[in-house]
């Protein structure tokens, strides 16, 4: 039995049990010596080809020396000791198992589908020693996101590519196969020399000789839970294929990757299904009434939130309009919003002419139906012809009059959101505007964005609907795009916010 010193055993066996969550510790089993102990006299495999710089090799590792000529008549020895063969095999190990730490390590810090998809990408092009490749994803269940994603591959590229029958691809012929199991769809297809390949598809030899790629290498993304979300695939220059230890590397990065990805492709999944579902419940498109010309803009969280607005014809040629904000976040506070945004519809079509009398009536219903819910909410009732508005507000923050001889804020009463007192009543106000006049309604999700303490946020907004441009009073939306502008530097679809943004502007003629 060969001797290994304490300390090189110590130090593998302590940097395997902090790989053990990667799942990655198949490599030892897999380079692990067999046979007779002269076998393990043979040079260790060079380093996977193509590792990313910022990996650093081992310092330890030291290649055999080369044999040294013995003269006639000499007894010959090993040209090197087994005991530092045996380190350097194992320093390749944890080589190995340092890279795959380190690439692993940056795919978990993406958050996003299209961020995990590229990083997979340029781990693999890594590992398996390739310059391009393409990764597409497409679930097996039909319900999406279906995507292509290229590296060193313009758009362009990469319809050039999907112009090639798809049963002849490497990604199609993963893809496309009928499989049972999640583990029979896991598999690779080489293609070492395509311009050698007498059966290759016309076209395919056409688009391989145009983008000037010789061969390629692509792996199945499946789970044992999510089934088949896509295949991978990358492209060589010159006829090459990945080596055995190059392909049994990529096989654990891609079987971590892809769990990875199918917790991105259920989180993508969640997160457009609320969309749509906050979408279906805001109105399509806004009414056309005579005397008055609308406009809004809205941004929802990543989690989605509860704020909502409304425009609905009222009898006698008016006009309501509405805003408000349901506490929570999330389905719940999505659906909750829904059935506030109807109820006060109901509400304003049987007394729109007298607002306290809405949100009276919605508080009631909110305290009754959802106790544990509490929410704002601003409703107007307009009369176009004669530029008047009568509004009131429970909870929720004045609206703003923009126009060419003033810039200020309806003075409101204070009043508490609804559900937070065992009766609300607040007093209403009536406001006249000015022809060219615009009234901004919005909710308080715009002023949380700022970052700012709400009475310098307050001053941001009157001043961004201050700068307003003369040449662009008479478009209501214009005007709330340069007041999103200069309120929220860093725009609506700033990902580190959770605040939902609600804007209505109603320009009265």
């Amino acid at each position: 039995m060969l001797d290994i010193s304490s300390p090189v055993r110590v130090h593998v066996e302590t940097l395997l049990a902090a790989q053990n969550d990667m799942g990655v510790c198949d490599a030892i089993e897999h380079y692990a010596p067999a046979g007779k102990p002269s076998a393990m006299t043979a040079p260790h495999l060079p380093k996977v080809a193509g590792i990313d710089s910022t990996v650093p090799p081992p310092a330890h590792t030291v290649a055999p020396a080369a044999a040294t000529p013995y003269a006639q008549g000499e007894p010959q020895s090993p040209a090197v000791a087994p005991g530092a063969l045996i380190q350097d095999r194992l320093a390749g190990w944890v080589s190995d198992l340092t890279t795959l730490h380190e690439l692993t390590e940056r795919l978990n810090r993406t958050t996003t589908l299209d961020d995990a998809l590229r990083e997979l990408l340029r781990a693999g092009a890594a590992l398996v020693g390739a310059r391009r490749g393409l990764v597409v994803l497409e679930p097996a269940d039909g319900l999406g996101p279906d995507t292509t994603i290229g590296l060193g591959l313009a758009r362009a590229d990469l319809g050039h590519i999907e112009t090639v029958p798809r049963s002849a691809t490497s990604y199609g012929q993963l893809l496309d196969v009928n499989v049972e199991t999640a583990a029979a769809a896991l598999s690779e297809v080489v293609q070492a020399d395509l311009l050698a390949d007498e059966s290759l598809d016309p076209r395919q030899r056409e688009v391989a000789d145009r983008l000037g790629f010789a061969a390629s290498y692509a792996a199945g993304l499946a789970t044992e839970s999510a089934g088949r979300i896509g295949a991978a695939v990358w492209l060589y220059d010159e006829p090459a294929e990945p080596v055995e230890r190059q392909r049994h590397l990529i096989g654990l990065y891609v079987r971590y990757a892809t769990e990875h990805l199918a917790g991105l492709v259920a989180l993508d999944r969640a997160r457009t299904t609320v969309a749509t579902l906050r979408e279906e419940l805001l109105p399509s498109r806004l009414p056309r009434v005579a005397g008055v010309q609308l406009a809004a803009r809205h941004r929802t969280g990543p989690r989605g939130g509860g704020d909502w607005y409304d425009a609905l014809p009222l009898p006698d040629a008016a006009l309501g309009l509405a805003v408000g904000s349901v506490t929570g976040s999330g389905p719940s506070a999505v659906a909750a919003m829904g059935r506030l945004r109807a109820s006060l519809r109901a509400y304003a079509v049987m007394e729109g002419e007298d607002p306290v009398a809405v949100l009276s009536d919605l508080e009631l219903l909110l305290r009754l139906t959802e106790p544990a819910r509490s929410a704002t909410a601003l409703f107007a009732h307009c009369e176009p012809a004669l530029r008047k508005i009568v509004l009131a507000g429970a909870g929720h923050s004045p609206p703003l009059v923009v126009g060419e001889r003033r810039t200020e804020f309806v003075e409101t009463s204070l009043s508490a959101p609804l559900g937070m007192l065992a009766c609300w009543e607040a007093p209403s106000v009536e406001l006249r505007t000015e022809p060219g006049e615009t009234v901004l309604l919005y909710t308080d999700g715009l002023l949380h964005r700022t970052g700012d303490p709400m009475d310098r946020a307050f001053a941001r907004l009157h001043a961004a609907a201050a700068s307003v441009p003369p040449g662009i009073r008479e478009d209501p939306g214009a005007i709330a795009d340069h007041v999103l502008r200069a309120v929220l530097p860093d725009g609506l679809d700033a990902v580190d916010s959770e605040e939902d943004v609600v804007l209505l502007a109603a320009r009265f003629e």
